[in-house]
Parts: structure tokens; C-alpha cells; sequence
């Protein structure tokens, strides 16, 4: 018990709740890490976690990027995660679904849930029979649909930022990007990136996932060593997090590393460092994925699809300065969004204790 508190402190998370009920077979973890700026926003993820304790990193890790997330983003919500445990092919029902939503019904509104791995638009419709606090539900039901195609928006003008940024270029026409995971983001992300004349390679653990986008966009197969080997201008990770660490980064040969995936740092302070010593630029994946949450946060004041796409293209200019505040304080990229998003929060609770 005493470890689980200090995995908690640790990131100085505010709560977690552990969520059981055996009549459904609910197993989740509900992490709520920082609510200074609001409610605390984030989706759900179903995956078969090897044991409780990885359920819990994972969930503590992703509800902190959460946080940064949204203050980077320039959003008033907080962030927050929850993890389901168990297989979504095999164990997904919805008394399970409707559990879950009891449970995070119990927060009183301090927890948001949405769509994340695992998860689908149809399982928020469960979730939302039992509570108000979920978005990423059906247009039809006054929501916004599937957050990954404003998800895939955001990386695609990431990667220009960044390219930008790095190589003083405009256009990806021509460019050799490699797209590691085509699932809903990887495949949105390939139609914005063929639109713009691109060489795409990749590789999906998932043979039919990389048949669609070889058949669609022409993307290029190769495996996933010879894939995070390739000279690329672009490595563009869209599947499981800690895909950079040591081992990877002694063989990349890219520009820009500028994905969808969370945690794609396996260890955030060495592996950003080891970047850098490549002349690497890393593009903060809570950053550039961004695009998900801002538009599900449009939901909670009436969904606007406009100001979502025009809050998406934004995130352009909110890495631009991420870059330009690195570059001028001689740090990495992360450093510098780390910095700049703990220093909106705190700038609001200093602002907030003189009112």
C-alpha cells in the first residue's frame, strides 16, 4: 500500500480511484492529477494490462500528460485517465461499459471520460446512460464523433512546424515520412500526408490495418526495425508508447521524431537528452496529439466544429513557440513545454488567490 501511495505522490497526483465490481467484471483505475484549470479531462483505455501495478503506471503516467496537455493547449480543463483492464475484443459488454459510467458518475463532474484506446464512439453512448460526464459521443447525440480525425489534423501541422522549425521547409511533397501504427490516427494522418505528396513508409503489427492504407494512400511496408532504421525526414510514432529509447535512438537516422503516440519517451529526461545529442528534434507528443482534446473539449459548452479545426490548426504556433523558447534557453523541446505549461497553472493560481 505504501508503494501505491508513493507511485501517487510521485507525480502529485490528486486522486485515484479504483473502480471493481464483480457482477460486470469491472476492473479500472480512474487517476485525476491536476484540476487548477478545470474539470479534469481524459479518455478511457481498455487493454489487457499484464498486472494491476501496470495499470496503474500507465494510468498515472497518462492522466499527468493530461495535465500538460491541456495547459499547453491553452484549455480550462484539468487532466485525468482511466484505464479498463482487460481485453476489449473478448471482455467489452455494456453492463461492464455501464459500470465503468457509475463509477465516474461518483466523481460528481471532477472526471470526464472520452474515447481512447480500445474504446469506441458506441461504448461512450454506454457510458453516457449512466452519466453527463463523457464526451466524444455520436453528432447525432449533440457530440462531436471520432476525436482521432482532429487528432491526425494536429500531427500533420506538427510535423510542418517542425519541419519548419528543422529544415526551413514548407511543403512535405517529397519527403520520406515513416508512420509506425495505422490505426484510426495513423490512417487519417497518411490522407493528409498523400494529399501533400509525401513518401510514406510503414508498419502495423496489424496485417489488414496495413493492407488498407497500402491500398488507399500507397504507403510502403516495411518491418519495424528497418522502419526506425530508415533515413527519414520524419519517424512518426502511432502505436504503443516508450518506442524511443536507448536502443531505438542509437539507430534512428531521421529529422524530426513528430507522432500520435503517448509516452513515446521510454524515459523522458535521458531519452530527450540522448535526441538532442542527434541533433534530433523531438515534437512533444502531448503537444502535437492535442487535437483529440480540444475538440472533444468543444463538447462541453455546445460543440462548434469550426473552432475546434481552427483551435487544431493552432497547435502550428503553440510548438513554434515551444521551439523558439528551447532554442533561446538552450533546452530540449520537452523541457521547454514542460516549462511552459506548469507555468500557465501556476499563473493562474497566482492570479486566481488575488481575485
Amino acid at each position: 500500500m505504501t508503494k501505491i501511495f508513493e507511485k501517487i505522490s510521485d507525480k502529485n497526483h490528486e486522486q485515484v480511484v479504483y473502480c471493481n465490481d464483480p457482477s460486470s467484471g469491472l476492473k479500472a483505475i480512474i487517476a485525476i492529477h491536476n484540476t487548477v484549470l478545470g474539470p479534469a479531462l481524459g479518455g478511457c483505455r481498455m487493454y489487457p494490462y499484464k498486472s494491476e501495478e501496470e495499470a496503474l503506471l500507465d494510468v498515472l503516467r497518462l492522466s499527468r500528460g493530461m495535465t500538460y496537455k491541456a495547459s499547453i493547449s491553452n484549455l480550462n480543463i484539468g487532466g485525468g485517465k482511466a484505464v479498463i483492464i482487460g481485453d476489449p475484443n473478448k471482455d467489452k459488454s455494456e453492463v461492464l461499459l455501464r459500470s465503468f459510467g457509475k463509477f465516474v458518475h461518483s466523481l460528481g463532474g471532477k472526471y470526464i471520460t472520452a474515447e481512447d484506446v480500445g474504446m469506441s464512439v458506441h461504448d461512450m453512448e454506454f457510458i453516457r446512460m449512466e452519466t453527463n460526464s463523457v464526451t466524444g459521443i455520436t453528432r447525432a447525440m449533440g457530440g462531436s464523433g471520432d476525436p482521432s480525425i482532429f487528432t491526425a489534423l494536429g500531427v500533420f501541422v506538427g510535423m510542418k512546424a517542425a519541419l519548419k522549425k528543422k529544415l526551413n521547409i514548407q511543403s512535405l511533397k517529397g519527403l520520406k515520412i515513416g508512420v509506425q501504427g495505422f490505426g484510426k490516427v495513423g490512417y487519417y494522418l497518411c490522407s493528409h500526408l498523400k494529399s501533400e505528396g509525401a513518401k510514406i513508409y510503414g508498419y502495423d503489427i496489424n496485417q489488414e490495418s496495413l493492407e488498407r492504407v497500402i491500398k488507399e494512400f500507397g504507403v510502403i511496408p516495411v518491418d519495424n526495425d528497418e522502419l526506425i532504421s530508415m533515413n527519414l525526414d520524419v519517424f512518426s510514432p502511432c502505436a504503443m508508447g516508450a518506442i524511443i529509447n536507448p536502443s531505438s535512438i542509437k539507430n534512428l537516422k531521421c529529422s524530426v521524431i513528430a507522432g500520435a503516440a503517448n509516452n513515446q519517451l521510454e524515459k523522458e529526461d535521458r531519452d530527450s537528452k540522448l535526441l538532442s545529442e542527434k541533433e534530433i528534434m523531438y515534437v512533444p507528443d502531448y503537444v502535437i496529439n492535442a487535437g483529440g482534446l480540444m475538440n472533444v473539449a468543444n463538447e462541453l459548452k455546445g460543440y462548434n466544429k469550426e473552432k475546434a479545426k481552427y483551435q487544431v490548426e493552432g497547435i502550428y504556433y503553440i510548438l513554434m513557440r515551444i521551439f523558439d523558447y528551447a532554442a533561446n534557453n538552450n533546452m530540449s523541446t520537452l523541457q521547454a513545454a514542460n516549462l511552459l505549461a506548469e507555468r500557465r497553472i501556476q499563473d493562474y493560481i497566482k492570479w486566481n488567490h488575488q481575485q
